[in-house]
């Protein structure tokens, strides 16, 4: 298991990424918002400081998880860049190279 954070980081890091391979590319891509739907456990941690943990599970390992709840969730990003000059957030560009297989 993951914790949703790191799964959120990680697509952070792809996006990023894929930014970065567009750069001076004549073809760029507006990122529109971005729908993850995953499975989660819900589990609490005990102690004078407990918090709650989402932790992102496969769907056939459930049952591994009899002692915390799982729930469906649906977390919708709309990505934005922030320019290094102080401007207003922007929509996110992104472009690439055709990948064989690609549809």
């Amino acid at each position: 298991m993951i914790e949703l954070s790191d799964m959120i980081r990680e697509l952070r890091q792809q996006l990023t990424s894929a930014l970065a391979d567009g750069d001076g590319e004549a073809i760029r891509f507006e990122v529109g918002p971005v729908e993850i739907e995953a499975t989660v456990a819900v589990t609490r941690e005990a102690g004078a400081d407990s918090k709650v943990r989402l932790w992102v599970v496969d769907a056939g390992a459930n049952g591994k998880h009899a002692h915390a709840r799982t729930q469906r969730i649906t977390v919708t990003l709309s990505p934005k860049s922030m320019a290094g000059d102080g401007r207003a957030p922007e929509p996110v560009l992104i472009a690439g190279g055709e990948v064989d297989g690609e549809r």
